[in-house]
């Protein structure tokens, strides 16, 4: 795998043997055509990667331009692996901040949000049931993590055929990569007339 565009296009991101399910390259691609579509560029973007794996998305958004980036990921080899992936980023001086969680997902969402983000990509095990990424959502909302204006991309197998946005959470699309999908939410917002009329 490979960065795809923006500083440090060309990089070699490196795998990890059979611990993590990296997103296809196909997928990736178009996920950040997605991005691009909703938010122009990355500049003054803040990113939480969820599940990280490689690193590759978190990677990705950094070369782009992104202002904060963090990944979260609780496997010691996939954590190396990421820690390896940064490094040999360095030399393209990516402007943005960087920073690894070595710990579990639900760990790092125990804490309120020092910061909302614009972008959170989940990427968990596909033996993760739909209950544990509800709970995820969950966390997100009420933790202070999402910007008004967030884009929630969630990847299942492609056998899960729809993901159960808590309440303050809903649908916008999804997107099928053969063996995944992308699924994509946003903050549910209440009209200002509706806000006026139930505070009157």
């Amino acid at each position: 795998m490979r960065i795809i565009a923006g500083l440090a296009k060309g990089r070699t991101i490196d795998a990890v043997a059979s611990s993590t399910r990296p997103t296809s390259d196909r997928a990736r691609e178009a996920l950040f055509s997605t991005l691009a579509s909703e938010f122009g560029d990355f500049e003054g973007l803040n990113v939480l990667d969820l599940y990280a794996g490689t690193g590759a998305i978190a990677l990705e958004a950094l070369s782009r331009g992104a202002a904060l980036v963090h990944a979260v990921e609780k496997d010691d080899a996939a954590v190396k692996a990421i820690t390896k992936n940064h490094e040999n980023l360095k030399s393209a001086h990516c402007p943005g901040i960087f920073h690894l969680y070595a710990m579990s997902v639900h760990r790092f969402l125990q804490d309120k949000a020092a910061q909302p983000y614009h972008f959170i990509y989940i990427d968990p095990p596909y033996d993760v049931d739909d209950v544990d990424v509800v709970e995820t959502l969950i966390q997100l909302r009420d933790g202070g993590f999402l910007h008004p204006q967030a884009l929630i991309a969630v990847e299942r197998n492609s056998r899960v055929k729809e993901i159960s946005w808590p309440d303050g959470l809903e649908a916008l699309r999804e997107k099928n990569y053969g063996q995944a999908t992308i699924f994509y939410g946003i903050p549910a917002h209440t009209s200002p007339t509706l806000a006026q009329g139930e505070n009157g």
